[in-house]
């Protein structure tokens, strides 16, 4: 583990840095799950806030 030490002996333990890596394109079957979920939960917010204001507006 990398470490400095500092005046009066004090050391600072840094963390391992990952390895780094490039991210790759999303094909095709991805972009569709990713627009799908993106559907479904704007419908999914769309029900909650709709459930609330109905609830607000019951009494």
């Amino acid at each position: 583990m990398p470490y400095t030490e500092e005046e009066g002996g004090l050391l600072n333990n840094f963390a391992r840095e990952p390895q780094m890596y490039t991210a790759e394109e999303p094909n095709s079957a991805q972009k569709r799950n990713y627009a799908i979920f993106g559907v479904l939960a704007f419908l999914l917010l769309g029900g909650v806030v709709a459930v609330a204001v109905y609830a607000s507006s019951v009494s």
